[in-house]
């Protein structure tokens, strides 16, 4: 990625700024698009050095506003696009938002790509398109299941961006990365929400304990975007971001419990639980076209992930609160 200049969109939440950081830290010139607000606020991007983000150039706007995306994606090597609304609990409360921002901010984007020439547009995805795993490990051929607003818009961008390819010739690669955690993430994720109750308390709120997941370390994650971004043969397909094990929201708990050396108990909370048939009951990444077309693997295990994890939140328990229902 040695100056090469990308567009990161999303740059300002978990995955976005790791990815930003990386792309400095190999030479690129990073430019990084955000969701304007008054106070000019660039999200997670203040967790990175000052040197880091003095060497970003700020891009402010709305994926909602096609004017918006012209100038940034102007010249641009590579675009990563992570734009979106995520959080599954309030997808339920305002659904609209999430099509305008997920599905018609895509649709400009992509505009914008193929009308700026674009090398290649690294679409990312989510493993919430798949729903509960009809057979295991889930690859990328699995029917995809719409079991909330939020997996519905990813499935329709996903779509908009494969249809981009097939019908424009634009160069687009999908990157469907499973749970991701590390440091910095939001108090709405699971892993974060654990830490924090766990570290300031006996008991821990929780919604359903049986889900599995396939949690992946942030910087394995980032690491599979940038294998995604650098190979040729990844245009037009689909790459699975996954480390290849599961593990049940309980048995998570407590592993983290253990790492911190404190016995909790776990409350199960009403509010935190999905309406029953929107619940995705299992999630396991099969990453063999990954490791296969990009020479990628998750190296990091899940202990050595949360150990670090947990160790930047005890670190910086002051910079949140955990009453996001998850």
């Amino acid at each position: 990625m040695k100056a090469a200049k990308t567009l990161v969109t999303g740059a300002g939440g978990f995955i976005g700024s790791h990815l930003v950081e990386a792309l400095v830290h190999e030479g690129a010139e990073v430019r990084v698009f955000l969701h304007y607000n008054s106070k000019g606020d660039c999200g997670l991007l203040d967790q990175l050095d000052r040197d880091i983000q003095e060497q970003l150039k700020v891009f402010w706007g709305d994926l909602k506003d096609p004017e918006a995306l012209r100038v940034p994606v102007k010249d641009c090597d590579v675009v990563f696009h992570l734009g979106s609304i995520i959080a599954i609990p309030y997808s339920y409360v305002n659904p609209v938002d999430f099509v305008q921002t997920n599905v018609m901010g895509t649709a400009h984007l992509l505009n914008r790509c193929l009308e700026a020439g674009v090398d290649k547009v690294v679409h990312t995805s989510t493993s919430e398109v798949y729903g509960t795993a009809l057979y295991a490990p889930i690859d990328e051929k699995h029917p995809l299941q719409a079991q909330s607003p939020y997996a519905a818009t990813k499935i329709a961008a996903d779509k908009l961006a494969e249809s981009y390819y097939r019908s424009f010739g634009l160069p687009v690669a999908i990157a469907r990365p499973f749970n991701t955690y590390g440091p910095w993430q939001s108090a709405r994720a699971v892993v974060p929400t654990i830490i924090l109750q766990a570290l300031g308390g006996m008991t821990v709120n929780l919604g359903s304990l049986h889900p599995t997941r396939d949690f992946n370390f942030v910087e394995d994650t980032v690491r599979g975007l940038m294998a995604v971004a650098k190979s040729r043969g990844a245009i037009g397909e689909v790459f699975n971001i996954g480390s290849g094990q599961e593990i049940s929201i309980g048995d998570l708990a407590e592993t983290i419990f253990s790492l911190i050396g404190k016995s909790v108990k776990i409350q199960r909370d009403q509010k935190r639980i999905r309406p029953e048939k929107s619940e995705v009951d299992r999630l396991v990444c099969d990453n063999s076209k990954a490791r296969d077309t990009l020479g990628w693997k998750s190296t990091t295990s899940l202990e050595a992930g949360l150990e670090e994890t947990i160790g930047w939140f005890r670190s910086n328990l002051g910079r949140y609160r955990t009453d996001f229902t998850v």
